[in-house]
């Protein structure tokens, strides 16, 4: 699963690396209501809203939906402008006033992404224009709960209201703590998509994905670009530009706005270098696979103590040489054995530190 972006006849001069004030804001809600995605942020986050007052806080769970369960890409209007060529504006007033551009219909659509009622990837009706879809869409909102479908209800009976609401509510979380965390952050932003607007000039596209994750590929013969998630989708740059989004409070996610005919984002965290590489997703899975099984479990349990030959393993566990060497193929393609050679033996041990990072390597690989 993956999701793909062609890039058919995209000219260097069309990517761009950019940052976005009110895309980070977007990262601090999320941050703020699934605390549990980001450990790294939790002191910051008790911070934040031990210093709310009741009446923010209580608005930021009337619409947590927008940016707990999916990242709503009404936090990236810039890439719904007609024309496709729209970058984000320096400061959060000029990010707000491009949501203001977005037609009704754009906004109800990417507010109700929550409720996975209306085409995404693909072209179709919108809840605004056609009744069922607005069905669809209330009725997945209710399940959600009571807040979700008042929230949904609301929406479609008066968008301009509801504009109006959630652009006051984002200069209020501004006002609040959002303008002291951004002033910290922007820095770091802007010398992050400097260095990969070089890449890019230097060294090619390439070079700058690569930098950004080693989740996210090239295929230049096939024009097309590969972010390795939990999910399909699929989008182009056609006549528009790319644009590479930075921030400092999406670790672990790195997403990709591909809603149909808005300009494709990739939206990263910067590079932790204190973090290994990710793997794949297909490697996350053949390690978990490796492990489910109970004898390379008790191997692995031999393993992590020592290093052992196949013959010292099949006499401890009392079984034959070619049954631990097909145990021992299993894990050492998923990764998770180191070997070395002493003389004429083999010594197969496990990979403790490979093995120590599953649990955060999951959490990562199903939040990417």
């Amino acid at each position: 699963m993956s999701v793909r972006i062609d890039i058919t006849g995209l000219r260097r001069e069309k990517i761009a690396v950019v940052t976005s004030p009110l895309a980070e804001l977007g990262m601090a809600l999320h941050a703020l209501s699934e605390p549990g995605h980001h450990p790294g942020l939790q002191g910051w986050a008790t911070t934040v809203t031990c210093g709310l007052d009741s009446h923010l806080a209580d608005q930021m769970c009337e619409a947590d939906f927008l940016w707990r369960t999916t990242f709503s890409d009404l936090f990236q209007p810039y890439a719904g402008i007609p024309g496709r060529s729209t970058l984000p504006g320096a400061t959060l007033a000029e990010e707000l006033d491009l949501l203001d551009k977005l037609s009704d219909e754009q906004f109800v659509d990417a507010a109700l992404e929550f409720t996975c009622a209306l085409p995404y990837s693909l072209p179709g009706a919108g809840a605004l224009a056609d009744a069922e879809s607005r069905r669809r869409a209330l009725e997945l909102a209710a399940a959600r709960g009571p807040q979700q479908l008042l929230f949904g209800e609301r929406l479609l009976a008066d968008p301009p209201r509801t504009r109006a609401w959630l652009r006051q509510f984002l200069e209020d979380c501004y006002a609040a703590f959002f303008a002291d965390t951004w002033s910290r952050l922007r820095h770091q932003l802007a010398a992050d998509a400097r260095h990969k607007t070089d890449l890019l000039r230097r060294k090619g596209l390439a070079e700058a994905l690569a930098s950004v994750s080693s989740a996210v590929t090239l295929d230049e013969t096939a024009a097309r670009i590969t972010v390795d998630k939990l999910g399909d989708g699929h989008t182009a740059t056609a006549d528009g530009r790319l644009l590479l989004v930075p921030t400092s409070l999406g670790w672990p996610h790195l997403m990709v706005l591909h809603r149909y005919g808005w300009q494709p984002v990739l939206h990263y965290p910067v590079s932790s270098p204190e973090l290994a590489p990710p793997p794949s997703l297909e490697q996350l899975t053949l390690r978990m696979a490796a492990l489910s099984h109970p004898v390379r479990m008790r191997l692995c349990r031999s393993l992590a103590r020592s290093a052992f030959t196949t013959g010292e393993l099949a006499h401890v566990h009392g079984m034959t040489a070619p049954e631990i060497s097909r145990h021992l193929g299993t894990l050492k393609k998923a990764g998770l054995l180191t070997t070395r050679r002493r003389g004429r033996y083999v010594m197969h041990q496990l990979d403790v530190t490979a093995v120590a990072r599953l649990g955060s390597d999951f959490l990562e690989g199903i939040l990417r």
